[in-house]
């Protein structure tokens, strides 16, 4: 079963082709994306990558989690449901 990680300290550069080669050292990568801003279209400087199975997530984790990447730490580790969050309230 494919397992999603999480991918914190990206380059701002970095496309979704890349990440996807990097984490193929690990394994088999079903996806990877980068998250971007709405607003401006740039990345957020994290996204995620869909391991095929559980070994080579675990595999990616101990690869990359604290590893420089492009002259950036990541921050590896399994990704979590997203939390609800408030909505903001507009005053005027």
């Amino acid at each position: 079963m494919a397992k999603k990680l999480y991918v914190g300290g990206l380059p701002y550069k970095t496309t979704n082709d890349e990440l996807k080669a990097h984490f193929s050292a690990a394994g088999a990568v079903a996806s990877a994306t980068i998250i971007m801003d709405k607003m401006t279209g740039r990345s957020k400087g994290f996204g995620f990558v869909e391991m095929e199975n559980d070994a080579d997530a675990a595999t990616a984790i101990s690869m990359f989690d604290g590893k420089d990447y492009d002259g950036r730490n990541l921050t590896v580790n399994e990704a979590r449901p997203m939390e609800e969050r408030p909505r903001g309230s507009f005053q005027r």
